[in-house]
């Protein structure tokens, strides 16, 4: 096999996601030592660009894992939870189910409460979950990759302050995609990633660290190397990585974070997110027997699940998706461990529609037009 044979598909998944050319392009420009001056030509910026797109301000210093999302998720859960105290995992998801799982790996005395697939995070519930076993840290995720499901950061935070917790979110899937307001908001820890709403391969896991998380991290022991966040701040502080990142990544992210900033323009690109998450659901209304799965009032900005109708399977929509990638185009057939544990209910799967990074709004047309006909002859 030789590259000729690599499929040439436009992806509408959500993860890893299309890449503009100047971005390939970008993987061209040199490689350079990262304890070099030309080190701060590249991550100096990157630094100040990272913490105006999420309204950071300086509450928040923001650090560079080599890794993934995951990564940033694990040092959080490593670096904040004290032998002894509990942490609560609360999961509308798949990924929220990542934190509680990373939590068991590493010794932490876990509990997790779970809602139902496709609902937001209930705060009278969280309530009285908190109040019943008293933790010490609180995880969820800001935007759910699985179901399409995003949260209220500001009211989560808020009230697990009240009972003195530290609040740790995963925005992987809606950094770049839409306004976060870390600032005020309460997290302690902001963890995300660059191939999904930032419009850039994967390679780095990105977090936001507030001051009293730094502050509550000298008091944890064992928090590993990689993942210890008070390592991983000394070098962010320099505008360096722990250890020797990927510099074709690096030299990406500058050029893509310029573009944003520049070119494109922030706001432009959160009006753009929620502009194509609009024509997902006017283009799900006009499918006889389809219907938005995640709650309303907390669907995703960045992608869009969909219920199919009744007596569709999982397997038609895996044969959906080899209909597509013969259109030329990598569809998402839903995510597999939460379709296989909805038909197992005896209820209907999702399908997923990625509409994030640097996808057009007439990139997304196109591929809606072409999706429809197909579903049509399931």
């Amino acid at each position: 096999m030789n590259t000729n044979d690599f499929a040439k598909l436009k992806l509408f998944i959500t993860g890893p996601t299309y890449l503009r050319e100047e971005v390939r392009q970008a993987g061209m420009l040199p490689e350079f030592g990262h304890r070099d001056s030309e080190n701060d030509k590249r991550f100096k910026p990157i630094m100040g660009w990272l913490r105006e797109l999420t309204d950071a301000g300086d509450e928040y210093t923001p650090v560079l894992f080599l890794g993934s999302g995951s990564t940033a998720m694990e040092s959080s859960i490593r670096s904040l939870v004290a032998d002894g105290e509990t942490v609560l995992n609360v999961s509308v998801g798949a990924f929220g189910d990542l934190y509680h799982t990373m939590a068991v790996a590493n010794g932490k005395c876990a509990v997790q409460l779970k809602f139902d697939y496709g609902q937001a995070i209930d705060l009278d519930v969280l309530e009285r979950t908190i109040m019943e076993h008293k933790p010490a840290v609180v995880t969820f995720t800001h935007n759910e990759t699985s179901t399409g499901v995003t949260s209220d950061i500001q009211a989560v935070c808020e009230l697990v302050r009240q009972y003195d917790a530290l609040p740790l979110v995963d925005g992987v899937s809606i950094f770049g995609g839409a306004p976060i307001g870390l600032k005020g908001s309460g997290a302690a820890m902001y963890s995300t990633a660059t191939q999904k709403s930032l419009g850039l391969p994967a390679g780095f896991g990105i977090g936001f660290i507030h001051a009293d998380a730094e502050e509550k991290a000298a008091r944890v022991s064992d928090k590993g190397h990689g993942t210890d966040i008070l390592k991983q701040l000394g070098r962010a502080r320099k505008f360096q990585t722990l250890s020797t990142p990927n510099t074709t990544l690096a030299n990406q992210m500058f050029v893509q974070l310029k573009y944003i900033f520049e070119e494109e323009g922030v706001e432009n690109r959160f009006a753009r997110h929620a502009a194509m998450r609009a024509m997902v659901a006017d283009w799900v209304a006009g499918l006889p027997g389809f219907e938005l799965f995640a709650q309303e009032g907390h669907r995703s900005p960045t992608l869009t699940t969909v219920l199919v109708p009744e007596g569709v399977s999982v397997k038609q929509l895996k044969a959906a998706k080899e209909s597509m990638r013969a259109k030329g185009y990598l569809y998402d057939p839903g995510y597999g461990k939460l379709n296989t544990l909805l038909e197992e209910a005896g209820r209907r799967p999702v399908f997923r529609v990625g509409h994030m990074g640097d996808i057009t709004p007439a990139m997304l047309e196109e591929y809606l037009a072409d999706l429809g006909q197909v579903l049509q002859n399931l």
